[in-house]
């Protein structure tokens, strides 16, 4: 046989072997790391309540006007001081009068 044959066979055989190693270390490594890990059995955010124990309702999507965020984002550019937004209450009581 060619010795340069045997050679990338022993090559490409102890290359096989480290990799097949670093895989099983690995392995056990992030297994032994997420050993205590379990998944929680709800989703969190649906029992969060207030202080008497009510759940906290979410408030839908909130849709803004183009015409308001294409001002403020004028204003910013030009340097002028730009208002705040408005929290979703108060944009959506604004909206519907």
């Amino acid at each position: 046989m060619n010795p340069t044959v045997v050679l990338t066979l022993i090559l490409l055989s102890l290359m096989f072997g480290a990799g097949l190693t670093s895989a099983v270390f690995g392995y056990r490594l992030g297994r032994g790391a997420l050993k205590g890990i379990t998944q929680p059995d709800a989703r969190p955010v649906n029992n969060l309540s207030d202080a008497q124990g009510r759940p906290i309702r979410r408030e839908g999507l909130t849709f803004l006007k183009e015409n308001d965020i294409l001002a403020n984002v004028k204003a910013r550019i030009e340097g002028g001081a730009s208002e705040a937004p408005a929290p979703a209450n108060e944009a959506r009581s604004t909206s519907t009068q």
